[in-house]
C-alpha cells in the first residue's frame, strides 16, 4: 500500500481493493482501514506561531522540537502566519520545512499550539525555542495532548 501526501491528509492508491483475476460477483467488500493503521487515528496538529521562528529561537532546537513532534509525537505541525513566503524564503534553504506540513492563516486550525502569549485553549506559551527549554516544550505539548 503506497500513500501519498495532499494536504494533510493521507490519500491510499485503491490497488489492494481491486479484485483478483477471476474473482466474481459476490466478492465481500474491503473494509477501509485508513483510520485504524498505525499513527493515523490519532494524529495532531501543533501549531506554531511565526514570530517563534524568529531569534532569539536558535533555529537548531526549532528544528530538534519539529522533528521529535513529527517522528515521535506523530504530530502534523503548521506554522501560523499572516505572511508565510518571507518564513518560507529564509526557512527552505535552512531546512525548516523538512517536519513542517503548511502555514496556515491564525485561528484557522485547531490543535496544540505554541504561542507566545495565551489567544487559545490547549496553548503552550514560551519566548523562545532555545536548547534549555525543549525538553520542557515538548512535556508540555505532550501534557496539552494527554499523553
Amino acid at each position: 500500500m503506497t500513500g501519498q501526501r495532499r494536504g494533510r491528509k493521507a490519500i491510499f492508491d485503491a490497488d489492494f481493493a481491486k479484485e483478483p483475476p477471476g474473482a466474481g460477483a459476490g466478492k465481500i467488500a474491503l473494509p477501509d482501514l485508513a483510520g485504524m493503521l498505525p499513527g493515523t487515528a490519532f494524529r495532531m496538529t501543533l501549531i506554531i506561531r511565526d514570530s517563534l521562528v524568529n531569534p532569539p529561537t536558535w533555529f537548531a532546537s526549532f528544528r530538534d522540537l519539529t522533528l521529535y513532534c513529527n517522528v515521535f509525537l506523530k504530530d502534523d505541525i503548521v506554522i501560523e502566519s499572516e505572511d508565510p513566503d518571507p518564513y518560507v524564503r529564509w526557512m527552505r534553504p535552512r531546512g525548516g520545512m523538512d517536519f513542517v506540513e503548511d502555514f496556515v492563516r491564525p485561528g484557522s486550525e485547531d490543535g496544540v499550539r505554541l504561542d507566545t502569549e495565551h489567544n487559545y485553549p490547549r496553548s503552550v506559551i514560551t519566548d523562545r525555542i532555545a536548547p534549555e527549554n525543549v525538553h520542557r516544550l515538548i512535556g508540555m505539548i505532550r501534557g496539552c495532548r494527554g499523553l
